[in-house]
Formats: C-alpha cells, structure tokens, sequence
C-alpha cells in the first residue's frame, strides 16, 4: 500500500464513463445499498457451512493455555507496528534516507497488511487458523532478518513488504483462534480483554523497546529483536493450538482474493501518492479509478458468486461498522501523533532514542490497564457509553498535549498521556469484544481481518494525512535565509528528517543554524498535528454514539 501524492498542478482526470458503464454502476449502487441497509431479516449465526472448523471442547486450562501462545505470537506483530518511530531519525542518517523513502519504511507495512488481511482471514476460515498462523511465523521470521541487515532504504522497504505479508497471515489467525477456542461470552470478553492489553502494551513498548536497543546497538536491532521471540513461538504454537476439524475442504476464490487485493493497493496508492510533489495528476487518477472499479467488481461478485469470498452481512451488523470505522480513525490518529511526537523529542529537544521512549511509558502502563477493565465495563455499562466516553475522554487528552509546551513538560503532560493510553484501550477493546462476539465461530477468520483492516489501513492513512499536515505546516513556518539554501537539496524544507540531513551535510556553524531554524520551525507545527487528531476523535466518539444507539448486547451471546 502505498502513496499517491498529487500536487497543485491541477485535478487528476478519472477516465470518461460509458452511458453502459454508468447504468452498470449504478445497479451495484443500488444492490449494494439496499442489501447494507437492509437488516431486517439478518442472521449471522447459522449451521456452520461446509469447510467450517467444527469447535472442539476444551478444558479451561487448555483454552488459556491457548490463549498464551497466540497473545505470543501476536507480541512481535503490534510492536512492528510502532517501534520503528524511534528509530526514524538513527536510520534516516544511516541510510542517508529522503523524506519520501522514510515514509514509505514506515507506511508499506500498514499497507500491504491490510489489502491482505481479508483474503487471509477467508483463507484461515478454510483451512484452519492454525495452519495459516504458523505459516505467518516462518515469513516474519526470514523478513525479520533480511530487514535487519538491509543495506539500502530500497531493500528496507521491500524486507518491511515481506513482513507484513507475514502479519497478514498471523493477525486473523490469532483473532479467529479466540473466537473458537471460546464459546462463552464472557470468558471471551475477558480473552479478547487481554488480547487488547497485549496489543495497547506491544504497540507502547515499540518505542520503549526501539530507544533501548538503539541506545547500544545498530538501527537492524529493531528488526532483529523478532527471531528469538518467533524461535522460541514456533514450536510451542504447533504443540498447543488446537487442530480443526475439516468437515470439507471449502473452495478459496483466488481470483477475488486477488481483485480485493489489487483494488484496495490501487486506490490507498493513489490517495497517498497524490500528495507527492510533483506527482503525475494524471497517473493517480487513472490508478484511483482501476482501484474504484475493482473495489465495485469485488462488492458485484460477492452479492451474486454462489461462493463468495467474504460474507457482506457482517457490515450490516452496528457493531462491525462502528468497529471498523473507530479502528480506522483512532489507529490513524494515534500513528500520526506518536510520529510526530517522537520527531519533536529527538529532533527538536535533543532526546537520546530510549528518553524518548521512556517519555512515552505512561501510555503503555495505562493501555495495559485498559483492556482487562473492557470487559467488565462493557457488562457494566454497555458498549455505547463505555466506547463514546472513552473516545471523548481520548479527544480532551489528545487536545491537552496539543497545546501543552513540551519543552517544560510536567506532571500535567503525563496526566494527559495516562488518559491518552487508557480510553483509547478501554474503547478498542470494546469494539473488539462486539465484534468478534457478533459472528460465530466459523467467520471468526474474516470477522478479526475485517476489524484488523481498519487498524493497518487507518495506520498507514494516518501516517500519510497526518505527515502531510505536518510537513505543510512545517514548510510554511520555517525560514531560511537564501544565503543559507545556496548548494542544499531542494527538499530541506520538505520535513525535519529532511532539513537535519542537510545541517549535518553543510556541518559547522551553517549546518548548527539549519537545524536550529528547523527545530523552531518543528515546534510550531505539531500542535497543528495534536488539535487535529483531538478533533478527529472528539467527533468520532459523537458518531458512536449515534451508530450505536440501536446496538443490542444480545448479538454478543446468541452463539
């Protein structure tokens, strides 16, 4: 998944429609529509259907015991996720890495995950999580190393493209594997609980974990801290995870695999690429539209194949949609704010790589509170209001540390930072627990991809809007006399990665004002960045309380 970056050349022009070609699309408008809105006759639990893992009975130990090896397993796969954003500015200058390549280091993780992660989750829904997860394991583990010692930011970003087609393999496993190993609600609230602790803690501990290692070793650390956790996974995984029983060997659609696939890479392309300067207008619309009709040729073969691929009844439940669109918006959020804070850190207040990770701990030891107390306040007090407060609670967090100096950071900022990790692991996980409650067991594969869909992709878009924003204000607010620019790259006003490689390039007192000038520049923009994800959540939270209001807790016990 990558960018499209247009830029102010003029609009991208979508190819001309036929008069067919319009009547075509607006039928599966039309079909698609009332079939969404329709949800008067829906059921979302019946007799599992030919190839579907029948459930086994396990003992209560033997279903924890379970769930620790794949909350293992899971570990190394949310701290991929955030434990590079430490370490952006340690490999920018190793790797001599533009604005542009850092970028995409971080964004085609996100990405690739999450054109895959539906096909996957089928896929696993078919033949077994098991199977799926341990074929995951082997291809993080050799992309892991290749990562590590990659030479170039070119090689870099395609090791991180062989990573995440390996977490695309692993992360519905693990959320279809707690689907089915527990039946009741309640103990799965509380599984899924510590799922989303796992998840709040590992993605926290990216940073922390990133400052640590840099601290004594080379940026490839980052990377190789995976092998001995997956060395050690591996054969405990195969030994515990239970084998499905296989009624039939269900059919995979390959071909509509591959259409989601294609489709949702194209368009997430297009919309990244077109704030690239000097991008082609041209170029992305056209790959904007073949993503656009492959996304509607996908919806088309999934309401008329006799087989499909992904079953669009799980959108019409309330729990899926809010679900999805609250781990689209906040996981983007979170992402553009956790990068940007961590460039103002090193870049701008001189933080070594592990202060700048022991900076933000606060966030990780009340994420890992958050989780466990979903499931409880979700019995307590519902999954509306538990999700909205925790997402308005998250926005006035969001909204402190935006106008907060951090220059002078006190106890208020910590405060904001502990509000920060806990709402937003209060409220994911309660998503999650209605998610994964609202299916039975036998679409657990597709309902986990479906939910981790809007974590990656929201992700990888939230980088780039976020990033965009920033590097905007940035440009604007930096200043540098034309004596100054003489000989520099024309991109030193692009991002502070980009201005810090230029100091260090012109070195003595030319490069000392560069930087300078660039981190005044830095300080003034991220509030912009803050204030903006603190609006963004705010009116989520006010969404979910709206998308909820018809929302029955009965759909989590009917299985």
């Amino acid at each position: 998944m990558a960018k499209c970056l247009l830029h102010h050349d003029g609009r991208p022009g979508l190819p001309t429609a036929t008069h067919s070609d319009a009547n075509t699309v607006l039928a599966v408008t039309n079909v698609s529509y009332d079939f969404f809105m329709n949800t008067d006759d829906l059921t979302t639990h019946s007799a599992p259907p030919q190839g579907a893992p029948i459930p086994t009975s396990l003992s209560k130990a033997a279903r924890w015991r379970v769930l620790v090896a794949v909350m293992v397993a899971w570990v190394p796969i949310a701290m991929d996720m955030t434990i590079l954003h430490i370490a952006v500015p340690s490999l920018t200058l190793s790797l001599q890495a533009t604005g542009t390549e850092i970028l995409w280091i971080i964004d085609i993780y996100p990405l690739i995950v999450a054109s895959l992660l539906v096909p996957m989750g089928t896929q696993g829904d078919r033949i077994g999580p098991r199977k799926l997860l341990l074929a995951g394991l082997v291809i993080f583990l050799v992309a892991s190393l290749a990562a590590a010692f990659s030479p170039t930011a070119k090689a870099l970003i395609i090791s991180r493209a062989l990573l995440a087609v390996g977490a695309a393999m692993i992360v519905p496993s693990v959320l279809a594997t707690i689907r089915i190993t527990f039946d009741d609600w309640k103990e799965r609230a509380m599984a899924l609980g510590i799922w989303g602790t796992v998840s709040t803690v590992a993605a926290a501990m990216g940073p922390l974990a990133s400052g640590l290692l840099l601290e004594h070793f080379w940026w490839g650390s980052v990377f190789l801290i995976n092998v001995p956790i997956i060395l050690i996974i591996l054969p405990l995984a195969a030994y515990l995870l239970p084998k499905p029983q296989i009624m039939a060997k269900g059919s995979w659609p390959i071909g509509q695999a591959l259409t989601l696939a294609a489709g949702l890479m194209a368009t997430v392309y297009a919309i990244k690429a077109a704030f690239k300067q000097g991008a082609s207008l041209l170029l992305c619309g056209s790959i904007l539209g073949c993503g656009i009709f492959l996304l509607i040729l996908f919806v088309r073969k999934q309401l008329t194949a006799r087989t499909p691929m992904l079953d669009l009844g799980l959108f019409r439940l309330p729990a899926i949609r809010v679900g999805l669109v609250t781990a689209l918006i906040v996981s983007g959020a979170l992402a553009g704010v956790e990068l940007t804070i961590a460039q103002e850190l090193q870049f701008v207040l001189a933080r070594t790589p592990l202060q700048a990770g022991i900076f933000m701990l606060p966030i990780m030891i009340s994420a890992g509170v958050g989780g466990p107390l979903a499931g409880k306040l979700v019995v307590w007090g519902g999954l509306r209001n538990v999700c909205t407060l925790s997402l308005l609670a998250a926005g006035a967090s969001l909204a402190g540390l935006g106008l907060a100096s951090f220059h002078d950071a006190g106890w208020l900022v910590g405060s904001y930072m502990v509000v920060l990790g806990l709402s937003l692991s209060i409220g994911l996980t309660a998503s999650s627990i209605a998610i994964m409650g609202s299916v039975p067991p036998e679409k657990g594969g597709a309902a986990g991809s479906i939910e981790a869909l809007g974590y990656d992709l929201g992700t990888g878009l939230g980088i780039t809007g976020f990033g965009v924003l920033l590097s905007a204000n940035y440009s604007a607010a930096l200043h540098l006399p034309e004596h100054l620019r003489q000989g520099l790259p024309d991109n030193v006003i692009d991002s502070i990665s980009d201005t810090m490689v230029a100091a260090e390039l012109a070195g003595g007192e030319k490069g000392k004002t560069i930087a300078e000038a660039g981190q005044a520049a830095f300080s003034a923009a991220h509030s912009t960045v803050l204030l903006s994800a603190a609006l963004l959540v705010f009116l989520l939270g006010l969404w979910v309380f709206n998308g909820l209001r018809h929302y029955s807790p009965n759909e989590q016990s009917r299985s």
